[in-house]
C-alpha cells in the first residue's frame, strides 16, 4: 500500500520559514515525479513545485520562485519544500504528491496524494 505522508507545517510570522516533508512507503518510486501542491479554502488546489527523480529537474510555480526550494532523497523516499520569506497568501493545506512519469503541474496527472498539512502565515 503506497502511502505519502507529509509532516512540518504549523503557524508562522510573515517573512519566517518552514520545511515540509513527505515520506513515501510502499513502493519504489526509482523514475517517478514528486510535487508538491496547496489548497487554501474556497479556492482550488495549485501546483507549488515538482522535482525528477535525479533532482537535477525542477520547477516552480511563479507565485514561490525565489523563496522556495524543493528536493529530494531518494535513499530516505522522502522529498522536501523548504518555504521561506514567508507571507499570508502562502497559508493553505500542502499536499505532496507522486507521479508515475514526466514533471507536470496539472493535479489530475499524479498518481498517490498524502493527507495534507496545514500552513498558517500569520501577518
Amino acid at each position: 500500500q503506497v502511502q505519502l505522508v507529509e509532516s512540518g507545517g504549523g503557524l508562522v510570522q510573515a517573512g519566517g520559514s518552514l520545511r515540509l516533508s513527505c515520506a513515501a512507503s510502499g513502493r519504489t518510486f526509482s523514475g517517478w515525479t514528486m510535487g508538491w501542491f496547496r489548497q487554501a479554502p474556497g479556492k482550488e488546489r495549485e501546483f507549488v513545485a515538482h522535482i525528477s527523480w535525479s533532482g537535477v529537474g525542477t520547477y516552480y510555480a511563479d507565485s514561490v520562485k525565489g523563496r522556495f526550494t524543493i528536493s529530494r532523497d531518494n535513499a530516505k523516499n522522502t522529498v522536501y519544500l523548504q518555504m521561506n520569506s514567508l507571507k499570508p497568501e502562502d497559508t493553505a493545506v500542502y499536499y505532496c504528491a507522486a507521479r508515475n512519469g514526466g514533471r507536470i503541474t496539472t493535479h489530475q496527472g499524479y498518481n498517490y496524494w498524502g493527507q495534507g498539512t496545514q500552513v498558517t502565515v500569520s501577518s
